[in-house]
């Protein structure tokens, strides 16, 4: 709207508040649809927080669940001889996953010549791979699923 005394545009003040009571109400749209649209997120935010953690518990679990088992047998002072090259040594490290780190361990590759025995192996009496030692028994050769060492040294599984 025109004011008589001046010839530009001047905007009435029924305009401004009409202009203002507008951009007011987008504001307030935005805002309800951005609060809705957070309060819709939220519950998928929680659930995909939840699997995650499962996932991660799960597997700690699959990766730890034999701790206990491995520092038992270290306490009734079994023994594997292995060679860090031979596939069956490897496989029985496998099944204790990340709780080997518990087992008692010799490798018996030499520094110098990986097919050369260590002489802590050699007098040992080992020859064959991998093999395990129970006390002052002699070494038993061969991989050997977790049940038999439990009822070997006593300890029990998981």
């Amino acid at each position: 709207m025109y004011s008589r005394e001046r010839s530009k545009w001047s905007p009435d003040s029924r305009d401004i508040r009409r202009a203002m009571s507008e951009e007011r109400r987008k504001r307030q749209a935005a805002r309800q649809t951005d609060s809705v649209s957070r309060k819709k997120a939220f519950p998928y935010i929680i659930i995909l927080v939840l699997l995650a953690g499962a996932y991660l518990a799960w597997r700690y679990y699959k990766n730890h669940k034999y701790d206990s088992f491995a520092k038992c047998l270290a306490s009734k002072n079994a023994k594997m001889y292995g060679l860090y090259w031979c596939p069956h040594c490897a496989d029985q490290k496998q099944k204790f996953g990340a709780s080997f780190r518990y087992v008692p361990y010799v490798e018996c590759a030499s520094e110098n010549d990986p097919h050369e025995l260590t002489p802590t192996c050699k007098a040992a009496g080992v020859k064959l791979f991998p093999s395990w030692q129970f006390g002052a028994d002699p070494p038993k050769e061969g991989e050997l699923e977790l049940r038999e060492l439990s009822q070997k040294t006593g300890c029990s599984l998981p």
